[in-house]
C-alpha cells in the first residue's frame, strides 16, 4: 500500500482487452474532473508505445499520458507514466525509467527486470497523490492475462498498491463483451474481483433500450452496476495512443481534387505519427497512410515519418521498392518531407557503430540529400524553440516550438542549407542548425517533431504546397489567434460532454469517496 501522506481520491480504469477504450476513458474523466474544479492527474505505470513526448525538463514519457495531462490542464511529467517500453523489434524494447533510457531489452530480460521497478511506480505515483486531488489510473491489456500477473506492475498490483477501485471497460463493438466481461472478473482472484465496482460499456451503436435486457442480466450475474453505456462517436479528435486507426479510412483515402494531398509512409516502427495530426485536421488536405507493399499515390507531398529503427525500417523500403518509386514521385513534383528517422534516411548513409537500433551497422540512404548520419546510444530529449532560416522555399519569420528524440547526429556537406536554427533547447539558449532543405523547397528534413503543431509554419507551408500545385492561396490562415492546443482543449471538452451525458457521474463520485455539495 501507498504511504499514508496521500491526500488524493484514486480510481483506476482497466480494460477486458486493448484497444477497447481505456486511455480514451481516463481522458474523459480526467477533463471531466477538471471541469468539475478538482486538481486532476493521469498516471500509468507502464505503458508500451512508440508515440513518445519530451517534458520540459527533457524527459520521455507516454504520448497518452500526456493528452491525458492536456486534459487536467497540467504540464505533462514522467511521473505520470514512469516506465515506458518502446518496441525495437518483434521481442525487444528500448526501456525508458523516469524518462530516460536504461536500455534495448528483450522480453524475458525485462520481465527478470521488472521487479526493481516497483519502487519506481511507488515513488512516481506517491509525488502525484501527494499533490493532486484526484488521480485517475490506467491499466494495460487485461488483469486477466494470467501468464503475466505474478509480475504484474500495471493492472491489478497497480490498483493494490494504490489501494483503490476499479471501473472495468468492455469494447461492445468489437462482439462478445458480456462473456469478455463475465470472463475477465472469473480470472481475477476474490480479492481483486472486490476491487472492481463498475462497468462501462463501450462503443456502442444503436438502440440502447435493445441493449437494456443484456445490461440486466449482467448486473445480476457479476453484482455490479453497469455505470453507463458511451455511444461509438467519430466526431471527437483525440490523438491516438499507439497506431493510426484504421476507421479513419486514412489508409485508403483517394486523391481529392481541389485539395493537397497527402501520403505518410507507414513504417514498421513508425514513432510519433501524431506529428501529422494538424495536417489531418486541416479541410483543405486529404491524408493517407501507405502501408508497407501499397503502391504510391499521385500524392503533392510524401512524408517519411519518424522511427524507433530507422535502419531496419530503410531497409524494409527499399525491399518494397520505395525508393525508386520515391525518386519517381520526386520528379513529377511531389515534395519529399523527412522527420527525424525519415530526415535520416534521406541522406547518403546511415551507420550504427554500437548498434544502437539495429544488428546492420550500415545502409544506404536514399541519397536524396547530401548527408551522412551516425546512431549514438546517447539520445538527445530536447524542447525547443526555432526558427526558419532566411532563402529556404517560402518566408515565415514566427518562432516555432517542438521537440527533439532522436540518437543520431546527421553531417550535411558544404552545398546542403540548414532549414532551421535552434535558439533554445529545454531551458539553455543555443545557436544550433537543425534540418535541410533544397532551394526549391521540392525536399526538406528535420529532427524536430511538431512543426505542424504551429498554426503558422503549418499553413504558410500549405499555401507553398497549394501554389505549386496552381491552386489559390488560402484564405484560412486563422484571424482569431487559435492555437492547435486550443482546438485540442475543445475537444476535451466535447469528449467530456459525451461521457458525462452517458456515464453516471454520481456513482462514480460515491465509489471515489468524494461528496457533491
Amino acid at each position: 500500500m501507498i504511504g499514508e501522506n496521500v491526500k488524493a481520491k484514486v480510481i483506476m480504469i482497466q480494460g477486458t482487452g486493448s484497444s477497447v477504450g481505456k486511455s480514451i476513458m481516463v481522458t474523459a474523466l480526467c477533463r471531466i474532473f477538471y471541469q468539475d474544479g478538482f486538481k486532476v492527474a493521469p498516471f500509468k505505470s507502464q505503458n508500451m508505445a512508440l508515440n513518445s513526448f519530451i517534458t520540459k525538463d527533457g524527459g520521455e514519457m507516454g504520448r497518452a499520458q500526456v493528452v491525458q495531462a492536456e486534459a487536467c490542464g497540467i504540464e505533462p511529467t514522467v511521473d505520470m507514466n514512469p516506465v515506458l517500453m518502446k518496441p525495437t523489434s518483434e521481442m525487444g524494447s528500448q526501456i525508458i525509467v523516469q524518462g530516460k533510457p536504461i536500455g534495448n531489452m528483450l522480453a524475458q530480460e525485462y520481465r527478470d527486470y521488472k521487479s526493481k521497478l516497483v519502487s519506481v511506480v511507488k515513488d512516481s505515483f506517491l509525488k502525484l497523490a501527494c499533490n493532486y486531488e484526484v488521480i485517475v489510473i490506467e491499466g494495460a491489456g487485461s488483469p486477466a492475462e494470467i501468464n503475466l500477473k505474478e509480475d504484474d506492475i500495471v493492472n491489478m498490483k497497480m490498483a493494490q498498491l494504490a489501494d483503490c477501485p476499479v471501473l472495468l471497460v468492455g469494447d461492445i463493438d468489437k462482439g462478445g463483451v458480456f462473456a469478455w466481461i463475465v470472463g475477465t472478473l472469473e480470472l481475477l482472484t476474490k480479492e481483486e474481483r472486490e476491487r472492481v465496482r463498475g462497468i462501462i460499456i463501450n462503443k456502442f451503436r444503436g438502440d440502447k433500450e435493445i441493449l437494456q435486457p443484456g445490461l440486466d442480466y449482467l448486473e445480476k450475474k457479476i453484482k455490479r452496476p453497469v455505470l453507463g453505456v458511451i455511444p461509438y462517436f467519430r466526431d471527437i479528435r483525440i490523438e491516438e495512443e499507439d497506431s493510426v486507426n484504421s476507421e479513419k479510412n486514412k489508409y485508403n483515402a483517394q486523391p481529392v481534387s481541389g485539395k493537397i494531398n497527402i501520403e505518410v509512409l507507414y513504417l514498421p516502427h513508425i514513432s510519433n505519427f501524431t506529428d501529422f495530426d494538424p495536417l489531418e485536421r486541416e479541410e483543405d488536405i486529404s491524408l493517407r497512410y501507405v502501408k508497407m507493399g501499397e503502391r504510391l499515390g499521385e500524392s503533392d507531398l510524401l512524408i517519411i515519418p519518424g522511427s524507433k529503427n530507422t535502419i531496419d525500417d530503410l531497409y524494409c523500403l527499399k525491399e518494397f521498392g520505395y525508393q525508386e518509386e520515391i525518386s519517381n514521385r520526386l520528379e513529377k513534383g511531389t515534395v519529399i518531407v523527412g522527420i527525424c528517422g525519415g530526415y535520416q534516411m534521406l541522406g547518403r548513409q546511415i551507420y550504427d557503430p554500437e548498434h544502437t537500433e539495429s544488428s546492420r551497422e550500415k545502409i544506404e540512404g536514399l541519397g536524396l540529400i547530401d548527408s551522412v548520419t551516425t546512431l549514438k546510444s546517447k539520445k538527445n530529449t530536447f524542447q525547443v524553440r526555432a526558427r526558419f532560416l532566411p532563402n529556404s522555399f517560402f518566408d515565415n519569420q514566427d518562432e516555432l516550438s517542438g521537440y527533439e528524440i532522436h540518437t543520431g547526429e546527421t553531417v550535411l556537406s558544404e552545398d546542403e542549407k540548414p532549414l532551421f536554427k535552434i535558439t533554445k533547447r529545454g531551458f539553455t539558449q543555443v545557436d544550433i542548425n537543425d534540418g535541410v532543405v533544397s532551394k526549391e523547397g521540392i525536399v526538406w528534413g528535420t529532427y524536430i517533431h511538431g512543426v505542424f503543431d504551429n498554426n503558422s509554419f503549418r499553413r504558410d507551408f500549405i499555401n507553398f504546397l497549394r501554389s505549386k500545385k496552381g491552386l489559390a492561396i488560402s484564405s484560412y490562415i486563422r484571424q482569431d489567434g487559435i492555437s492547435y492546443q486550443e482546438e485540442k482543449d475543445r475537444e476535451y471538452d466535447k469528449l467530456a460532454c459525451l461521457v458525462r451525458d452517458n456515464l453516471d457521474m454520481d456513482k462514480i463520485y460515491h465509489i471515489l469517496g468524494i461528496k457533491k455539495g
